[in-house]
């Protein structure tokens, strides 16, 4: 048992009298739903930490703001479907709550093949096979691993989002950022003892033209990796490329824009043409966390922003340099914030690399670049220290010749 969360799952949840709730609206939460109704547990309702989720069912249950709990349960069992096992539990603790479930047993008795599911077949089978393996090496402190690794090949966006969570409006020069990135790559897998998915994000990475050989060299490198691909939708890829990766371990995470994502149709009809597995998200809202400048915050008021940030397990890959989030990696590569060694790791710098990059992510504390981000919480409304402006429509475009505000620091 870790954090008071525990594998025995079914036998003690079939035999408790206590509601059962799932934790978080992740594409698994569906699978861990059928898996629960095919071993004999009744689940009770979802809970999520977005309150805009919460407006309607999910798997035909009630999704209930997880900061409401105390005042509906004064007890309940959790299954945890979220990838941040411990955090999750830490919050559940801090609301009461002790009885907390790993879905480790649930996803390995689950039949993908028996469900019809809202991702493809093929997506959800490997976002399964990564959440099993995400909850077995939670359990065990001697590894390091990455739920997941953002890997930047460009600036480049095809869309100018207001409140962009990467910073790409600020980028006067877009470029293409796949200079020795596959060297990077090999680093990072060699010192690490999982990475769970790789996932090629930009900007909007088909705008690099060396998106396709990039995303083989990923998989050239080791053809067991879950590689995602993270797009508008405004640009079709072409079949010569999608060819290159039938039977491969390829997926499309697609964000639905409406109007914006104005290739989406054709988008995934050449998807489906070519066998590869996607997933489609309508954008929504999100938390605008897009400011950059210094806060002068408190040392107390540094760790709750970070013990308030939903991306602080969100390991991105830009310029050599590994960081524990987006906003540090832009901010940097904008020289938008200061130098310190203490918010990435320099894959080519040498040295013990196993030790840093383990560092880097055992950090629970903050970074100091955590200064200079208005925060990013699960909930706005309700966070302690947060400089944003909340929930805002995500896809808002600002004009492309505006220039955003902020201080270089080289």
């Amino acid at each position: 048992m870790k954090r008071n969360i525990r594998f025995d799952c079914i036998e003690t949840l079939k035999s408790s009298d206590k509601p059962v709730i799932i934790y978080s609206l992740t594409e698994e939460a569906e699978a861990i739903a059928n898996s629960c109704k095919d071993n004999g547990i009744v689940v009770t309702a979802f809970c999520d930490n977005e309150i805009r989720k919460t407006k309607k069912t999910y798997c035909d249950l009630e999704v209930i703001y997880t900061p409401e709990l105390p005042n509906i349960y004064k007890d309940a069992n959790f299954i945890i479907a979220h990838h941040t096992l411990g955090d999750c539990a830490e919050q559940l603790n801090d609301l009461g709550f002790r009885n907390i479930f790993s879905p480790l047993e649930l996803f390995r008795s689950y039949e993908v093949k028996r469900y019809k599911h809202r991702a493809s077949q093929s997506y959800m089978e490997k976002k399964i096979s990564n959440a099993m393996k995400i909850n077995e090496l939670y359990f065990d402190d001697a590894k390091t691993y990455l739920r997941s690794l953002d890997v930047v090949i460009t600036t480049k966006c095809s869309l100018n989002c207001s409140g962009c969570s990467n910073l790409m409006p600020y980028y006067n020069s877009q470029t293409n950022t796949d200079n020795e990135i596959l060297e990077a790559v090999k680093i990072i897998s060699e010192n690490v003892d999982h990475i769970s998915e790789y996932r090629i994000i930009g900007g909007e990475p088909l705008m690099n033209n060396n998106w396709a050989q990039i995303t083989m060299g990923l998989i050239e490198q080791d053809p067991s990796r879950s590689v995602y691909i993270y797009s508008n939708a405004t640009i079709c890829p072409k079949d010569n490329h999608l060819e290159m990766f039938e039977g491969k371990n390829l997926h499309f995470y697609l964000t639905d824009y409406g109007d914006l994502s104005r290739n989406m149709d054709r988008v995934i009809a050449s998807l489906k043409k070519h066998n590869i597995g996607f997933y489609r998200k309508p954008a929504g809202n999100w938390v605008d966390c897009s400011g950059i400048k210094q806060h002068n915050r408190s040392i107390p008021e540094l760790k709750q922003v970070f013990k308030e940030c939903c991306a602080t397990e969100l390991y991105t890959l830009l310029d050599g340099k590994l960081y524990t989030c987006p906003f540090i990696a832009n901010a940097a590569n904008l020289n938008a914030i200061p130098d310190i060694k203490s918010n990435y790791v320099d894959l080519f710098e040498g040295g013990d690399l196993k030790n840093k990059i383990r560092r880097l992510v055992k950090m629970n504390n903050f970074f100091p670049a955590c200064d200079f981000c208005d925060g990013r919480p699960h909930d706005p409304a309700n966070a302690k220290v947060y400089a944003g402006n909340g929930l805002i429509k995500a896809g808002k475009q600002l004009p492309r010749n505006e220039e955003l505000p902020f201080v270089k620091f080289k």
